[in-house]
């Protein structure tokens, strides 16, 4: 019943790997890894493999952390929508009364998500073997890693299912599912790198206190979900669909969002009791004032307490402690733009296709670049709060740290670079829901662009770096340009300006003004024509609801 004979199990299983996006992800997988071999593959012709084979380490280190990294951030995509899709579909009384155990549901949904993860991480295990005779690593190091990676990608999973089991959307759950795994996600490299030359404590701890760790989070929450799955809070979806915010907050614990208090109104203000003034957009009112918030504030919560209790120790330890590193900081805040900001604007007109609203919508009185905006401001208002509650530290520490006092145009071009990154991802969102008629494909789909934007040119430098030839990695590195980190680097260090610096004794940074100016240039462009594009497509009616 719980794994042989789970009929949730079998049927996920049916429907995730019988679909054709199942066999285009393991050939994209693969083909990445092995180019990633290909490109990175020593090109001498005779090897010493008496001495230490440092590029082979470097290679097989690169090959493991970018899987771990892949793996670790696909694993909210399939299971975190496992409960909330059934939420969705209106089909999760039905399984509740089934005669399916609480724990068995649960166990069903973690294997059929995990079930395709795993395929694709046991896929490159050939990869791997073929760096193998290149030396610098152990048939034993690769059992170590491949079990810490199915660990880690299946506690991951657990985690994603727990999420989705406390939220009615998949937008919601997502969200969350990847603010809390995405720390731990870069803890594993950075504790893999840092005890790299203790290759016998790092297989110790990979086989023991990783196992203890992974399976004890994976059980507390496992009871945990199949308790709440036993004593539903939330049944009744067919009369569910608006949360009454007066019993939330009865019932919250923690953080609780109070629409008639600053700052609060800011992104929840209270909802409408009289009539639109003349002029108004209703599109707008009713996104800001119902739609976004219709499904109950616990999203926003946990987001807020989640993102502020990461960001004190940040705050602390790179703005006051090392305000040199203060680029760290900035990015951890771009870092929470892009989980945050689509998901206000990426079913803003996919929900509208979903409840077959669309077409009504079209043919008011309400003009295409009004819905627009509306629907734009709104999800973008949200975000950008968020985002700026982050940024209260670095204003503060304008006022306490001196040394930010003769660094001005560095901060400046900090809060540019995130003025522009705030209305990118939003609407990459929205013009992913324009084009989309599904909500999960939409985030989905916004998610992958902004990477792709954001983080892959900086991957690619670093693995120009590494192993081309410095030509190359120059070239490479001016691609950077639209990624907001690079941007942020690009800047001036904050330094103090009455400091003597001797040569040798400190790294200067040499700013990058022309990167800074590209990436400032092409965001002012890009959403220009990503504006002008989402009112052309509606003035065409593009894909209406049928």
């Amino acid at each position: 019943m719980y794994v042989i004979e789970n009929p949730v199990l079998q049927r996920e299983l049916l429907v995730n790997l019988r679909m054709g996006r199942a066999f285009v992800l393991l050939f994209v997988y693969n083909a990445l890894l092995a180019l990633v071999v290909l490109v990175a593959w020593p090109e001498d012709q005779v090897m010493d493999l008496t001495g230490k084979p440092e590029k082979s380490q470097r290679l097989v280190d690169m090959f493991f952390l970018g899987q771990f990294v892949l793996a670790s951030m696909m694993a909210p995509s399939f299971a975190a929508t496992t409960i909330t899709g059934e939420k969705e579909r209106k089909t999760y009384e039905m399984l509740l009364a089934s005669p399916l155990r609480p724990g068995a549901i649960v166990l069903g949904k973690l294997l059929a998500s995990l079930c395709h993860l795993a395929m694709l991480i046991l896929s490159s295990l050939p990869i791997v073997m073929l760096c193998l005779p290149l030396g610098g690593v152990s048939p034993y190091e690769v059992m170590a890693v491949y079990l810490a990676m199915v660990l880690s990608v299946a506690t991951f999973g657990m985690i994603s299912v727990a999420c989705s089991s406390y939220f009615t959307r998949s937008a919601a759950s997502l969200v969350v599912s990847y603010l809390i795994i995405l720390p731990l996600a870069l803890l594993g490299p950075v504790l893999w790198r840092a005890f790299g030359q203790m290759g016998e404590f790092r297989l110790f701890a990979t086989l023991t206190f990783l196992p203890a760790a992974c399976i004890t989070i994976c059980a507390v929450l496992m009871i945990s979900t199949a308790r709440r799955l036993l004593h539903p809070p939330d049944v009744g979806s067919e009369g569910n669909e608006v949360i009454d915010e007066e019993t939330e907050i009865k019932e919250a614990v923690g953080l609780v969002i109070q629409r008639d208090q600053f700052p609060d109104r800011l992104f929840a203000p209270p909802k409408r009791t009289d009539l639109l003034e003349d002029g108004a957009n209703p599109v707008y009112d009713k996104e800001l004032r119902s739609e976004l918030f219709s499904q109950g504030t616990l999203m926003l919560r946990v987001v807020i307490q989640v993102s502020m209790f990461l960001a004190i120790p940040l705050m602390a330890w790179f703005l006051y402690l090392h305000p040199e590193q203060a680029p760290w900081y900035i990015s951890y805040v771009i870092l929470f733009n892009m989980l945050v900001g689509p998901v206000f604007s990426a079913g803003a007109v996919t929900s509208e296709r979903e409840r077959e609203t669309l077409d009504l919508l079209l043919v008011t009185l309400v003009t295409p670049w009004q819905i627009l905006w509306g629907k734009m401001i709104s999800g973008l208002r949200v975000s950008t709060i968020l985002t700026s509650f982050l940024l209260w530290p670095l204003l503060l520490a304008c006022l306490m740290v001196s040394v930010f006092w003769s660094n001005i145009p560095t901060v400046l071009g900090y809060l540019l670079v995130l003025a522009l990154a705030c209305p990118t991802t939003a609407g990459i969102a929205l013009f992913c829901s324009v084009i989309f008629r599904r909500t999960s494909v939409a985030m989905m789909t916004a998610y992958l662009v902004v990477v792709s934007l954001y983080a892959a040119p900086l991957a690619f430098h670093f693995f120009a770096r590494t192993f081309a030839t410095p030509p190359v990695a120059e070239f490479v590195r001016q691609l950077t340009f639209t990624s907001p980190f690079a941007a942020v680097f690009a800047l001036p260090t904050i330094s103090n300006a009455a400091a003597v610096i001797t040569p040798g004794t400190a790294q200067v940074n040499v700013p990058r003004w022309d990167l800074f100016f590209s990436h400032v240039s092409f965001y002012i462009l890009f959403n220009v024509a990503l504006s002008l594009t989402m009112i052309w497509l509606f003035q065409r009616r593009w894909r209406v609801a049928q």
